[in-house]
């Protein structure tokens, strides 16, 4: 099972200090919290893609290259790759590139976004969200299995003889997630390619996350892509910790009420109540987390919220060292734990499964099989 942390690249003023970071700074900072990951031993960092403030990260491929030249093992991807607003020509190349130059340790996930007016900056309409997605990924999963694509449908011009390049790295496509929070067509999307359902699960109850797994899981078997606990689940989360709850809630309650995510909705306490987000003690943190997989099952990635609403870097460091040497560990222990051998890990390319061999002659588990064609 993989653990990693995700950033949206909010711009939010710290209501703490009343200091507000310039873009240059917000920058660095997801950059420094890339690097720590690799540092205390997680899986992957990923990032989002966002075109209208308070957000920074338009450009994941940018910033995810840059950070591959100062990593050795993190798995790098993104938390949303617009697929609606964005030419699935440009994800095929710009991926592939970043696959190249990675060696296979990356892989993306595709969404809508969160922000309405994206769509017509680049000339769509939010109104045909959900057919934009299907209909470009149709797309960009065919770009990146044909040599020779002809193509023709709603929202693009037609291509005729098209090949994109690069090709993928040795013939095998990046693994793809689709993220949804709460569309069953993109669960439907997802299991019908036998691809990713990653479920952001920082916004709703735990009975409509169960519900869009379920849903996955079910029709990911009716396409015969394997048993349904074989599919691919991943969870976002958001947490915050400090030795004791009561310092925990006290410290990130006006960074909550200020967050441009959450702020001026629910209470936090109603927040936590209602959703799984967890601010308290790093068992409580492993408690909640651990209780995840009664919820959906077996499941191949876990990804924590890193820096929101305007948190120090020094605060968000300090929570991922908790992360790396309270909680992590533990998670990892405690979810091999009965867990099916049968069940897969989240896929691997081929170039990063022979890395992993080399480095420990053990068996390589399903957990580093192939990604699927």
């Amino acid at each position: 099972m993989q653990f990693g942390v995700f950033t949206v690249g909010d711009v939010t003023t710290d209501p703490v200090t009343g200091r507000t970071v310039s873009e240059e700074a917000r920058i660095k900072i997801m950059v420094a919290v890339a690097l720590k990951a690799e540092e205390i031993g997680l899986d992957v960092f990923a990032m989002g893609e966002h075109h209208n403030p308070p957000f920074v990260p338009s450009s994941p491929t940018t910033m995810l290259g840059y950070i591959a030249a100062k990593t050795e093992r993190l798995i790098l991807s993104t938390s949303t790759t617009l697929i609606t607003t964005t030419d699935p020509v440009r994800i095929a190349e710009d991926y592939a590139t970043l696959q190249h130059l990675l060696d296979g340790r990356m892989d993306l996930m595709l969404g809508r976004g969160n922000t309405g007016p994206v769509y017509p900056w680049f000339g769509k309409d939010i109104r045909e969200g959900i057919p934009l997605a299907i209909e470009n990924y149709a797309l960009l999963h065919r770009l990146w299995r044909e040599e020779v694509v002809d193509w023709e449908g709603r929202f693009r011009t037609p291509l005729t003889g098209f090949t994109s390049t690069p090709r993928p790295l040795d013939g095998v496509p990046p693994f793809v997630w689709h993220g949804s929070i709460r569309s069953p067509e993109i669960a439907e999307q997802a299991a019908y390619y036998g691809d990713g359902f990653f479920h952001n699960n920082i916004f709703w109850p735990k009975q409509h996350v169960q519900r869009m797994v379920e849903l996955y899981r079910r029709r990911f078997e009716h396409y015969g892509h394997g048993p349904a606990d074989q599919a691919i689940v991943g969870l976002g989360g958001h947490v915050f910790m400090r030795a004791n709850s009561q310092d925990a809630i006290r410290e990130f309650r006006p960074y909550f009420d200020h967050a441009p995510v959450y702020g001026g909705g629910p209470s936090l306490e109603d927040y936590m109540d209602q959703t799984p987000m967890t601010i308290g003690s790093p068992q409580q943190v492993i408690d909640r987390t651990l209780g995840f997989r009664e919820i959906v099952g077996d499941y191949q990635r876990q990804l924590f919220i890193a820096d929101h609403a305007g948190l120090p870097l020094k605060t968000v460091l300090e929570q991922m060292d908790i992360l790396g040497e309270q909680v992590v560990p533990v998670l990892r222990r405690e979810f091999a734990k009965g867990r099916p051998s049968h069940v897969p890990d989240a896929p691997l390319h081929p170039r990063v499964k022979a890395k992993a061999e080399a480095a420990d002659p053990a068996p390589v588990t399903a957990a580093m099989a192939p990604v699927p064609a």
